[in-house]
């Protein structure tokens, strides 16, 4: 006990540790806040035709409270700025935010570092129902405008559940591994669903993989509204669930043995992904490998603690998502690149970064 005590003096125990890593996170949450106004500032500013940074801020109050001499600000900026800009540089953020978070829930629930609601189906449940919405003509009713992100989002909630009720069956307290292999076969099968569609409607095979890359062009503020709602209240309540997914985080079995009913917990939390990632993939396309480089940045710069990685993946998220689709719109001249294939380029090396890292730490280990 003694040489343990001066090994480890006071200053050092775990608790004391753990509450140091717990101000490094409230100050990193407060940091990345900061981080995301003036990211979201340049998102808007920069462009074909570059805005300083102080006539984007009077254009965005001057459109937000209906002034009326926009403070100065000419017309012409005061449109490009609130009526094109903002909303797509919004919903960019919003995405990534979407993304992040839910690629943080997915890997604590699977306990793999490289899951992700793709790996559950959601991007190719989402994905084929935008193809059928798109060839067969569908619109609702109530919100024409919404059709597609709604019977997107749809499909993208029915493939995890789907793959969620298909494991149930095969392994009772639906294993991780069980999981994942499942949710893999089953994207796979969507994805070649989707591509007989697009193969087969000529007509709209162009507008279907140009979909599928990725883009947050041509959307208003209808799109960003529905989309935060949809994260604020999504999101909201996987914050309740933070104690059970940190523990979760450590085993099924020990969370069997603290008392927590894993399967449920499994259940509703893969379903509020589902629910916030397809609404995501809905709006902005197929956009790849956010939802595994954010959570990763969050674990190693702040915390590991859900209460706080949750929170910094979605604002990490947020922020590389806008400089992604600000590189995909200024990167080449008069062209527009989809915003999955800058991500994609970021991503890849990144994916084989953690893969190939962590079979060498496992390696060690033994």
């Amino acid at each position: 006990m003694l040489r343990l005590s001066k090994r480890f003096p006071r200053q050092y125990t775990p608790k004391h540790m753990a509450t140091k890593q717990d101000k490094r996170a409230r100050v990193g949450i407060l940091l990345m806040l900061a981080l995301s106004a003036l990211i979201i500032i340049a998102g808007v500013s920069l462009g074909s035709t570059d805005i300083s940074f102080m006539d984007t801020v009077k254009s965005i109050i001057s459109g937000a409270f209906h002034i009326e001499n926009s403070l100065g600000v000419s017309p012409g900026v005061q449109a490009i700025v609130f009526k094109l800009r903002l909303p797509r540089v919004l919903l960019a953020f919003l995405t990534g935010m979407a993304m992040a978070m839910s690629g943080a829930v997915t890997q604590s629930v699977l306990h793999n570092p490289l899951a992700s609601p793709y790996t559950l189906g959601v991007s190719s449940g989402a994905s084929l129902g935008a193809a059928i919405v798109t060839v067969l003509g569908i619109t609702l009713p109530i919100a024409r405008e919404l059709s597609l992100a709604a019977i997107g989002t749809v499909f993208g909630i029915a493939a995890v559940i789907v793959c969620a009720s298909f494991t149930a069956k095969v392994d009772k307290n639906m294993g991780s591994a069980t999981i994942v292999l499942m949710g893999m076969v089953l994207s796979l099968f969507l994805s070649a669903v989707f591509t007989l569609i697009a193969g087969l409607s000529k007509e709209n095979m162009t507008m279907l993989m140009r979909w599928q890359m990725g883009s947050f062009g041509s959307k208003g503020f209808k799109s960003v509204g529905v989309l935060a709602a949809v994260i604020l209240v999504c999101c909201t309540a996987i914050m309740l669930y933070t104690r059970e997914l940190d523990i979760i985080s450590l085993g099924d079995e020990q969370a069997f043995s603290i008392g927590v009913n894993v399967k449920r917990v499994k259940w509703i939390l893969l379903i509020l992904t589902a629910v916030v990632s397809g609404t995501a993939v809905s709006f902005a396309g197929v956009i790849g490998f956010i939802d595994l480089i954010a959570p990763h940045l969050a674990r190693r710069l702040f915390s590991p603690k859900h209460k706080y990685l949750c929170p910094l993946s979605a604002l990490i998220g947020g922020c590389f998502m806008v400089v992604a689709d600000l590189v995909s719109r200024i990167a080449i001249e008069n062209t527009e690149l989809p915003v999955g294939a800058v991500t994609a380029f970021i991503g890849a090396p990144f994916f084989a970064y953690v893969y190939f890292a962590g079979r060498r730490g496992r390696a060690d280990a033994k």
